[in-house]
């Protein structure tokens, strides 16, 4: 049984909504936290940036390095301590803050004067985006976003049905966390002001409040935004590099496409209708901004060429748009194209049960268990002397985090790099001329003088050289083999 949706005009927020479909959204929920815990304790390799947030909590842990702020590292810096190699721990977070997604978008169309139904439909939209099935288990970055990002909307879309100030208080310690995980949210906080300012609620922006809340989001970021000045700013100058990558994949046209794919099948069809509901049904005026800021982002990231996970954090709340959308025909009798929803939320299961099953394949153990027994096989084949000096460095930071996550049993030394955030952790030691560089391109090491030979193939290009006669200390030469772009 649910209370009746009551409100002041056509337009205006209302002032009461429907209970939250406690049990079926919790089944929901409840079932992607059990799949991804599963998933994630039963898989025994990492995913490359996964390995790149232990190795940065193992070693490195810092307020900041090249582009990942401290918070995934932290966690995995954590975890580790606490279950040293044991991948069901390292995964218990980023699992629950997945279910946790699926519970708040539920939320967000709840706050809309989403029925049963429409908070149901959501659910199920959040709970079987391709993306967030596919590393929702894994320790990243953009496996945390996503619920930050759910949160901070639901905050804003509850402010504008009720008014109350604390809400936007607690949007503060929220954006400030999400900015010491990833800093795409404050481009999403400077697009939410300008959705506001041009499609209301202004009245929030009239909020102290409001204005306290980013003063305290900024304070909390301080301490990641103050390395990345001292460093330089290397996030910025990530743009480029990650536009120059995605072009890889075929460039803006296919990767604007691909930003709205990833929502899933269900997902799309409620992102593509709530988007354009936002600005058609009156019900849904009061929260125009979320469409308005969802189309803001899509058009920056396809023209700057963004990675396609980059919105992800946006299809639950623009899909609650869609939910009520179809909400609304039904209750006035327009039954035309209802029946759209419901298999493209079967069909999504589907798909994301096939995106399962590619999660499993991305984090293969087999590839870095291969690459650091070569290394291994290669340094324990050096007379002692020069045993004792090898350092290893890899020509991309992927290479360097393999690594430091390696078997402790094989007794590697620590990975060095010169790629992102390896470049700005501490050189090798300088009295370590012997090199084994794993990598395509030797001539990164130039600068140093050594002189390399093959000794290993890895494949896809890839091989381990070795070498000695270093000409440069490694302390001087460092900033020199600093890049951002990925061998």
């Amino acid at each position: 049984m649910t209370s009746s949706t009551t409100v002041r005009d056509s337009g205006a927020a209302p002032t009461a909504v429907p209970r939250l479909a406690r049990l079926p959204v919790g089944i929901v929920a409840g079932v992607v936290a059990v799949v991804h815990l599963v998933m994630g304790a039963l898989g025994r390799g990492y995913w490359f940036d996964e390995a790149l947030m232990l190795a940065i909590g193992r070693h490195h842990l810092d307020w900041g390095s090249a582009d990942q702020p401290p918070v995934a590292p932290a966690l995995a810096g954590l975890a580790d301590v606490l279950a040293p190699g044991v991948n069901g721990v390292l995964r218990i977070v980023p699992s629950l803050a997945t279910a946790g997604a699926v519970v708040v978008a539920a939320l967000i169309a709840r706050e809309l004067g989403g029925d049963r139904r429409a908070q149901v439909l959501t659910a199920l939209a959040q709970a079987t985006g391709l993306w967030v099935t596919l590393f929702g288990h894994f320790l990243t970055p953009y496996s945390l976003e996503p619920l930050q990002w759910a949160l901070l909307l639901w905050l804003l879309v509850r402010w504008t049905r009720v008014r109350d100030d604390r809400l936007l208080l607690a949007v503060g310690p929220l954006l400030g966390l999400a900015a010491l995980t990833k800093f795409q949210v404050i481009l999403l906080g400077a697009v939410l002001v300008l959705a506001i300012g041009v499609a209301g609620p202004r009245a929030m922006l009239r909020r102290p409040a409001f204005w306290w809340a980013a003063l305290l989001g900024a304070l909390i970021a301080s301490p990641t935004l103050v390395w990345q000045a001292v460093h330089g700013w290397p996030q910025l100058r990530m743009t480029s590099v990650v536009a120059q990558e995605s072009v890889l994949f075929g460039g803006p046209g296919p990767n604007a496409v691909a930003m709205l794919l990833l929502a899933g099948l269900l997902g799309t069809v409620l992102v593509v209708v709530g988007t354009v509901a936002a600005f058609t049904t009156p019900r849904l005026r009061p929260y125009r901004f979320v469409a308005v800021a969802f189309l803001v982002l899509w058009i920056v990231f396809a023209v700057t060429v963004g990675r396609a996970y980059y919105l992800c954090g946006l299809h639950g709340a623009v899909a609650a748009l869609g939910a009520v959308w179809f909400q609304e025909r039904r209750a006035t009798g327009r039954r035309r194209w209802s029946w759209v929803a419901w298999p493209a939320g079967v069909l999504s299961v589907a798909l994301a049960a096939a995106m399962l099953s590619a999660s499993a394949g991305a984090a293969d153990p087999a590839v870095p268990e291969r690459i650091v027994g070569e290394v291994a096989r290669v340094r324990d084949g050096l007379p002692p002397d020069q045993r004792d000096r090898a350092v290893v460095v890899g020509g991309s930071y992927i290479f360097a985090a393999y690594v430091d996550t390696a078997d402790p049993a094989l007794g590697l030394p620590p990975g060095y790099s010169g790629n992102r955030s390896y470049g700005y952790f501490d050189p090798p030691p300088d009295d370590h001329d012997v090199v084994i560089f794993l990598g395509r391109d030797p001539g990164l090491l130039a600068p140093t003088g050594v002189v390399l030979r093959p000794v290993t193939d890895l494949g896809d290009g890839n091989r381990i050289w070795l070498g000695e006669g270093l000409t440069r200390p490694w302390s001087q030469v460092w900033p020199q083999l600093r890049t951002l772009v990925v061998d």
